[in-house]
C-alpha cells in the first residue's frame, strides 16, 4: 500500500494521519482493518518503564597534563574506563561506592543514589563531581584528577543501552513467608500481591510481534530525544513460545538503543531506587510503526485479553522458577488477578499514563514535521536460542 519514502513525503508536507496505537485499535474496532489501513500513515507506540540494562558513554576531553583514568567515580559512582584513556561508561545500576561518600552514615539518600540518577541529572545540566585515578605512563603522565563537569562541558554524552523494550515480560509474585525485595519492587508473603512491568496491548514490540517493521536503524524517539536501534538486545530470545497471534507468552525480543543524551529531557529519563535491590532507570521509549499494508493493522489491534504473562513465584532461589500459569494483561490492568482461587492485588511498574503520553509526544512529532521514519538496515534475528549458564552444579564437584 505504501513505502517508507511516500510517508515521510506526507510528513514533510504535514499531511501524514498519525495515531497513537490506543487510538489505532478504537479505530479499527469501529471502522475495520481495511478501512484504518486505508487511512492511517504512522502508528506510535510507548512505554516508560524501568530498564536496567542502560547506560551512558561519556568522554572528558583531555586534560592538561594528559590522564590515563583507570578508575572513575561521577558523584560518587563507579563509571567504567577500561578502555580509552578519558572515555568511561555509566552503567545505571551501579551504585554509590566511592569511600568518602559511603561514610557519610547520616544521609542514606546517597546510599540509594546510582548511575541512572547521575545520568538523570546530566540530562538536567546539574553538575557531577568527578574524581579520577591515573596510570601513570610517558604519554600519561597525570595521576589523578577532580573536577566538576556538566552536560556541557564533556564532548560526548549518549546512552548506549545493551537491553531495552523487553517484547513483554513476568508477572511476579511471592509464595514464600517473607517479603522479598526483587528488581520487581517489594513482593509481600503469601501471595499478597503481583508486579507487572510490560504496559501490555500499548507496549512497542507487541505492536509488531515478529520484527517485520523494526530493525538496525530504526529511527525512535528514546528519553525525550532522536534514537536509533543499535543491534539486537541481550537476552535477546525470539524464540519464546507464542499464541496464534504471533505474541510470546513471556520475555522474548529485546532491543540494543543508542541515543545522543544532551537532547534528552529528564522527563522521561529518571533514576529510580529498589529497596533492598539497588538503582536503576526508567526511561520512555516511543517506536512508530509505519503502515505499509493491512497486516500492520491487524497486528496493532490486538487487544491485552489477547495477551499474557507468566505468573512466577520469586520464593524459589533459581534461574527456572515455577509458575501458578498464564494471566492475560486485561486482568493485570483490572487490578486482581486468580491464582489458586485467591484473588491477589496486581499492579505495574510501568506507567501506564507516561507509556500513553511518550506514544502521544511522538505522534504530535510526526504531525509537526519534526520527526520521519527511517528504512531498517539489517532485520533482527529472529532465530536467536538463550543459553543460560548452568555450570555452578559442576564447579562445585571439581571442588
Amino acid at each position: 500500500m505504501r513505502t517508507i519514502a511516500e510517508i515521510n513525503d506526507k510528513i514533510t508536507k504535514k499531511s501524514a494521519v498519525v495515531c497513537t496505537v490506543e487510538e489505532l485499535k478504537a479505530r479499527v474496532a469501529e471502522a475495520g482493518i481495511s478501512q484504518t489501513a486505508k487511512e492511517v500513515d504512522v502508528i506510535t507506540t510507548g512505554t516508560f518503564e524501568p530498564m536496567e540494562s542502560s547506560g551512558a558513554i561519556i568522554n572528558l576531553g583531555h586534560t592538561d597534563p594528559p590522564i590515563k583514568i583507570r578508575s572513575c567515580w561521577l558523584d560518587g559512582v563507579l563509571a567504567y574506563s577500561g578502555f580509552g584513556a578519558v572515555d568511561l561508561y555509566l552503567g545505571a545500576t551501579q551504585s554509590v561506592d566511592y569511600p568518602s561518600t559511603l561514610e557519610a552514615g547520616d544521609d542514606p539518600e546517597s546510599k540509594e543514589r546510582g548511575g541512572g540518577h547521575v545520568i538523570e541529572d546530566l540530562i538536567a545540566g546539574k553538575p557531577i563531581q568527578l574524581r579520577a585515578v591515573g596510570q601513570v605512563t610517558d604519554c600519561y603522565p597525570r595521576p589523578s584528577f577532580e573536577t566538576t563537569i556538566t552536560r556541557d562541558t564533556i564532548n560526548q554524552f549518549y546512552l548506549y543501552n545493551p537491553r531495552n523494550l523487553y517484547q513483554n515480560f513476568i508477572v511476579g509474585v511471592n509464595g514464600g513467608d517473607r517479603p522479598l525485595y526483587t528488581y520487581l519492587g517489594p513482593l509481600q508473603p503469601r501471595l499478597a500481591n503481583a508486579v507487572y512491568s510490560n504496559p501490555g496491548a500499548i507496549s512497542p514490540l507487541l505492536n509488531d510481534p515478529d520484527l517485520q517493521l523494526i530493525g538496525i536503524g530504526t529511527r525512535i524517539f528514546l528519553g525525550g530525544g532522536i534514537g536509533y536501534v543499535a543491534w539486537e538486545g541481550t537476552q535477546h530470545f525470539p524464540l519464546q513460545k507464542r499464541l496464534s497471534n504471533q505474541t510470546p507468552i513471556g520475555p522474548a525480543a529485546t532491543l540494543a538503543l543508542v541515543g545522543d543524551a544532551k537532547q534528552m529531557n529528564r522527563r522521561w529519563v529518571r533514576g529510580c531506587y529498589f529497596k533492598n535491590y539497588g538503582p536503576s532507570l526508567m526511561l520512555g521509549v516511543g517506536l512508530p510503526l509505519p503502515v505499509l499494508h493491512e497486516e500492520v493493522v491487524e497486528k496493532c489491534a490486538v487487544q491485552d485479553k489477547d495477551l499474557v504473562a507468566p505468573i512466577v513465584d520469586f520464593s524459589i532461589p533459581r534461574r527456572v522458577r515455577p509458575t501458578f500459569g498464564l494471566v492475560s494483561y486485561a486482568q493485570l490492568k483490572s487490578g486482581r488477578i486468580p491464582i489458586e482461587g485467591k484473588q491477589v492485588r496486581a499492579a505495574p511498574l510501568a506507567s501506564i499514563y507516561l507509556s500513553r503520553q511518550v506514544a502521544l509526544e511522538l505522534k504530535q512529532w510526526i504531525q509537526e514535521g519534526k520527526f520521519t521514519l527511517s528504512e531498517r538496515v539489517a532485520a533482527i534475528p529472529m532465530d536467536r536460542s538463550f543459553l543460560p549458564q548452568d555450570r555452578w552444579g559442576a564447579t562445585i564437584a571439581l571442588e
